[in-house]
């Protein structure tokens, strides 16, 4: 297998997929050949093995040398020149005799990342389907993704029906994180006061705000670490329908008629600017005035970002924040709005004045 070290077609850097040679055999299990380390000659081959399989990767497809297990083989991988690099397997013909001929057969595929096929074809072989470190997670979701399509007949449907599982699923935690900051938004007023009174004593400023937050029961991380505990599912998610051969060319609705290439109306990209904006409305208001107008800021510089990304990306961070408005807003009105009774007495003695 030769190839070069140029991306495919429609690859992006705004979306990092594997492109290189990888190897797989019973004693060392999966492993990518980085070509930059070819380059740099710290790759350890050729390697003998009696079992396992030798392939070139990139995004959505793959080509693979399939040995017959338990005979001899040599995998090898090596730079054949400037931005050119080779990898494959030498397998003995045995011995043959003056005047005869023989003949070594060997599997090879070539084709679309289709996890259940190459399961299939050779252990292991699933695994080239790249979800980077978080494969345990995404494994498991990708399968209840599948799932999903069978079921529906639309990868965009089976998207959201999985989107809304995650949720459901993290809904406690959700929860938990969501009450801490509607707490912390009805004492933001205080928290403001605060800074006005100490701005001069940074350490006074610090410990008065530590036993406001004692005083109201509120633990300040209580609204980061449940949603910290959530990130890698998401990042697996996101891994999953990046990765997702099945998603290529695959319509969704209306305008959407592949969810691996950017909505060509930007449509989505907006409307999930749109959702980061209301969330950023109904979390709390950052005390520090220069954090707010970087919050400000990021709904903003996600759409754009997300003018790059896979349809189904967007449609997958569209309908999470979509659920994620829902639950938060339901909390925040439970607990009420912020009041600020001290600027209220303040105004009053000024039309007083």
């Amino acid at each position: 297998m030769l190839r070069d070290s140029n991306p495919p077609a429609g690859a992006t850097m705004m979306i990092p997929t594997y492109l290189g040679a990888a190897i797989y055999t019973e004693d060392e299990k999966f492993q990518k050949i980085q070509f930059s380390d070819l380059d740099k000659n710290k790759a350890d081959y050729p390697r003998n093995a009696d079992n396992g399989w030798i392939a070139m990767l990139e995004h959505y497809f793959l080509s693979a040398w399939l040995p017959p297990p338990k005979t001899p083989r040599e995998y090898f991988a090596k730079r054949q020149n400037d931005n050119l690099y080779t990898a494959g397997v030498i397998a003995p013909v045995g011995a043959i005799d003056p005047g005869k001929t023989t003949s070594i057969s060997m599997p090879l595929y070539a084709g679309p990342q289709e996890q259940e096929k190459l399961a299939e074809l050779a252990p292991g072989l699933e695994l080239t389907v790249d979800y980077s470190w978080l494969t345990v997670i995404a494994a498991p979701l990708f399968w209840l993704l599948s799932f999903y399509h069978e079921w529906v007949g639309n990868w965009g449907v089976a998207i959201i029906l999985l989107t809304m599982t995650v949720k459901l699923l993290f809904f406690p935690l959700s929860a938990a994180g969501y009450r801490s900051m509607a707490k912390l938004r009805l004492v933001t007023p205080k928290l403001q006061r605060i800074q006005e009174q100490y701005k001069s004593d940074r350490q006074q400023m610090h410990q008065a705000m530590m036993e406001l937050y004692k005083e109201e029961k509120i633990n300040p991380l209580g609204g980061c670490l449940p949603i910290l505990v959530q990130i890698p599912v998401f990042i697996a998610l996101f891994w999953v329908i990046l990765a997702a051969v099945e998603l290529r060319y695959a319509p969704f609705t209306l305008w959407i008629t592949d969810l691996s290439s950017p909505d060509p109306l930007y449509v989505m990209p907006l409307l999930m600017g749109i959702s980061m904006f209301i969330q950023f409305k109904l979390n709390p208001k950052p005390t520090d005035p220069i954090q707010a107008k970087v919050l400000q800021i990021m709904p903003i510089a996600f759409s754009v970002f997300f003018f790059f990304f896979p349809a189904g990306l967007v449609l997958y961070s569209l309908v999470n924040n979509i659920l994620s408005i829902l639950q938060q807003w339901q909390i925040t009105r439970l607990y009420g709005q912020p009041t600020n009774s001290d600027s209220a007495t303040k105004k009053k003695s000024k039309e007083k004045q």
